[in-house]
């Protein structure tokens, strides 16, 4: 019976450890192409298994294609959110959330982002991925509100600060950068991004919302093959141009 047990426990271990490595690489074709390029034939293909082997670890195509999903959540949130829940509350987590998401799409340069492709993917159509794609930009969109919305109540922003109004504007700068930087390999597109969203803080009422961190800066230069024309210095926002009461 012991031995029965652990046999049958070293089976489960390996399934979950192949389908872990089924759900990365099929992340990785998703990216290269698109989720509706997943298909049970492809991966299995490109993992050198069998078409059975691979569908007794999903079950449907669905099921895998909502698994890589859920995976590339996790790499947002992980690369994102996380870090930036670090950082004080309201402005200083806000600028963080806006410089770790720029470096997630700059180190990702080479193979996209699935809440900007897969928007556009699944734009039209209707079923449980659309539903998935919606809930998880919609909890990432909350997330940032949270912050606008704290940073307003600590002082951080102006009070009459439009907190959707601020979102959207923000969403739309990651929109514009992707599609500079990766349709028309224009230089300078994420700086470009980084200076609109200092002038977004200096209309709410930022001080000093030119200067900005000297880590996002080194991001750009070392992650994006698209280099800047003119590279120009880009100094530190937060805290050191805080006034002393929001420190």
């Amino acid at each position: 019976m012991a031995t029965s047990t652990v046999y049958a426990t070293k089976m489960v271990g390996k399934g979950e450890n192949t389908r872990t490595l089924i759900l990365h690489q099929a992340l990785s074709m998703a990216l290269r192409s698109s989720l509706d390029s997943l298909t049970i034939a492809t991966i299995a293909d490109e993992m050198k298994m069998s078409k059975t082997g691979v569908f007794a670890r999903f079950g449907s195509r669905e099921k895998l294609q909502l698994g890589v999903l859920r995976l590339y959540r996790e790499r947002f949130e992980q690369a994102v959110l996380f870090p930036a829940a670090e950082a004080e509350p309201g402005l200083p987590r806000l600028i963080s959330m806006f410089q770790h998401w720029v470096q997630f799409e700059v180190s990702g340069f080479e193979s996209g982002s699935i809440y900007i492709s897969g928007a556009v993917e699944y734009e039209n159509r209707t079923g449980p991925l659309r539903d998935a794609l919606v809930a998880m930009i919609a909890d990432w969109q909350a997330a940032l509100r949270q912050c606008v919305d704290m940073a307003i109540h600590l002082g951080h922003l102006s009070a009459d600060t439009d907190a959707a109004q601020f979102i959207y504007e923000v969403y739309g700068l990651i929109l514009g950068m992707h599609h500079d930087m990766r349709v028309l390999r224009r230089a300078g597109s994420a700086q470009r991004s980084v200076n609109a969203f200092n002038r977004l803080l200096f209309n709410a009422g930022v001080p000093n919302a030119d200067r900005f961190s000297e880590k996002l800066k080194d991001a750009i230069e070392q992650k994006c093959e698209i280099r800047r024309a003119s590279p120009t210095a880009v100094s530190p926002l937060i805290p050191g141009s805080l006034p002393r009461t929001w420190a």
